[in-house]
């Protein structure tokens, strides 16, 4: 046990007399040469500080994710650096990419170490669980690759392709309910009637030593400068596992959890110091979607955790956006949640130049889910200002906005005639960063005249509004519609503006960025009795394709 020895000399050396290792470790039986590192570790503050109750169950943890039998169903996942963050971000960022297991999450690792200690009579009678997310493939994964039967319970609302991905991993579905509660209650009926073992998701000693493992590919595939990890919260599995990992071996690295705003469970037990129910969670982030931490997790990390940050639904899309730009992956989004706080960090702190670490914990993410994290990337980014103005309704006042607007990418605009006095404007505009830009913005169509309303943080209006502006006008008048395809560069509408009478008054405006070369624009115009037999005349000047829509018969419904 040489190394032993060596690595507790090192401790004395760095810091001068630790009481703690001062009488043998009850690790020194144990084989540290699957420690991943050496450690660094100044005076042992961390063990001074804990009573011997808290080191033993510290002890104890990490001696059973060095112990954990996870890379039969598990591989180890690299540490992916984000040259295109890093830049940004003036931060070496690493990503841990966990989306690269075979079930496309971390929850494979728990739910094998876990059924791998279960004792033959267990496995006979077979495992059961319910979730209607990563858990419930991982745990279908596991089942197969030991031989052991698995039950999957899952609400019926459960999304067609999760539960064609577990039976795909040779697990028995059983859809009960509708609530997840329903799913969890039945789950307990069968294991009273067939004597199944269930299988939690986080709250379990041998599951978190699973998750654990994640924390021991960190240390050991950067054995260098680390100064924070940050780890996605749900029940607080991986992140119990990760930090009684790092920090029994590197205290001075900071461990930070990273909730969604709407389901911070850790973040409200931490405050009141001890369990508590949330009144209720958001789903946006399913995978993190849970009402009260685990009574395990909360045991190991409530003295470990450095701080817990919240985040938001737009920041969870910027992240996605992020980790796609450098790694090319499709991040869920509670996949995205420890790079949301990761960047929050650094926006708080100002931290610069250091080496930080997020875990990309899952990809399993419902392809109809994607336009809507598109939309609200550039929100979260803080690069898109929402505003609601209203300008005279006459000729010539929409182009006098544009210019006002000036050269900025214009991202949405909505616009229907109401009446004879004022047009109420949904505008999308491209801004900077931070705040400063999209108050420059605001400033300048007030100084011209304009009631401006900011509506970019009013969730109403991302989720509902912006899809629901326009409808019939109140008096009916004769307009001519036609659908374009304008080019994706700033002075677009301008261009198209400029080309059009002065006496065309726009009735009708809709307009939003999909990320595509070309915008799709939907387009009614008041056009004097005299132009109608050339209007398309002067559409063909301006260069852009177009479809007259005027005789279209959803036009003609919902609109006219």
């Amino acid at each position: 046990m040489a190394l032993v020895g060596g690595w507790r000399r090192h401790y004395r050396r760095a810091g001068g007399g630790c009481g703690w290792h001062g009488r043998r470790c009850q690790l020194d039986e144990f084989p540290f040469s699957l420690l991943p590192i050496d450690v660094h570790h100044s005076g042992c503050k961390a063990h001074a500080t804990r009573d011997s109750q808290e080191t033993r169950m510290l002890e104890d943890t990490v001696k059973k994710i060095l112990q954990a039998r996870v890379y039969e169903a598990a591989r180890e996942t690299p540490l992916s650096p984000a040259p295109f963050l890093s830049r940004r971000l003036d931060n070496q960022i690493l990503i841990k990419r966990e989306d690269l297991q075979p079930v496309f999450s971390f929850k494979v690792r728990g739910a094998y170490n876990k059924m791998a200690l279960l004792s033959d009579a267990q496995k006979a009678k077979g495992v059961i669980a319910a979730s209607a997310g990563n858990h419930a493939q991982g745990l279908a994964l596991a089942a197969r690759q030991l031989g052991v039967k698995a039950v999957i319970v899952m609400p019926r609302i459960t999304p067609e392709i999760k539960v064609q991905a577990v039976r795909a991993r040779g697990a028995k579905v059983v859809l009960k309910g509708d609530a997840f509660s329903e799913a969890q209650e039945h789950a307990q009926t069968l294991i009273a009637e067939h004597g199944y073992t269930y299988i939690p998701p986080f709250d379990d000693i041998d599951v978190i030593a699973g998750q654990g493992t994640v924390g021991m590919e960190i240390l050991r595939q950067n054995a260098g400068r680390l100064d924070a990890i940050f780890v996605p919260v749900g029940g607080g599995g991986l992140i119990a596992g990760i930090a009684a990992y790092v920090k029994y071996l590197r205290p001075e690295v900071k461990v930070i959890g990273v909730e969604s705003e709407d389901s911070a469970c850790l973040k409200a037990a931490l405050e009141a110091g001890e369990r508590v129910v949330l009144d209720q969670v958001g789903v946006f982030a399913e995978g993190v979607a849970v009402a009260q931490i685990g009574e395990a997790p909360f045991a190991i990390l409530r003295g470990l955790v450095d701080e817990v940050i919240t985040v938001n639904t737009d920041e969870m899309c910027a992240a996605v956006k992020d980790i796609f730009e450098d790694t090319r992956a499709v991040s869920e989004t509670s996949g995205a949640l420890s790079l949301a706080g990761l960047k929050k960090y650094i926006q708080q702190t100002g931290a610069s130049g250091e080496t930080l670490v997020c875990i990309n914990s899952g990809a399993n993410t419902n392809f109809d889910r994607l336009q809507h994290i598109a939309e609200r990337t550039e929100l979260g980014e803080q690069r898109e200002a929402i505003l609601a103005v209203t300008i005279p309704e006459r000729p010539g006042s929409f182009k006098k906005f544009c210019r006002i607007i000036g050269k900025r990418m214009v991202t949405e605009f909505n616009y229907r005639y109401a009446d004879l006095e004022h047009a109420h404007i949904f505008v999308g505009v491209q801004v900077k960063p931070g705040g400063d830009d999209r108050a420059e913005v605001i400033r300048k169509l007030r100084d011209a005249g304009y009631p401006v309303e900011d509506l970019t943080d009013n969730e109403l209006a991302k989720l509902h509004i912006r899809h629901l502006g326009g409808g019939r006008p109140k008096e009916h008048f004769e307009e001519e519609v036609y659908r374009f395809e304008f080019p994706e560069r700033p002075g677009a509408l301008m261009n198209f503006l400029t080309h059009l009478p002065a006496d065309w008054n726009i009735s009708l405006f809709h307009y939003r960025n999909h990320g595509a070369a070309y915008g799709r624009v939907l387009v009614g115009m008041q056009v004097p009795n005299g132009d109608r037999a050339h209007v398309e005349e002067y559409f063909e000047r301006i260069g852009y394709r177009f479809w007259k829509e005027t005789d279209n018969v959803a036009y003609r419904l919902f609109m006219e």
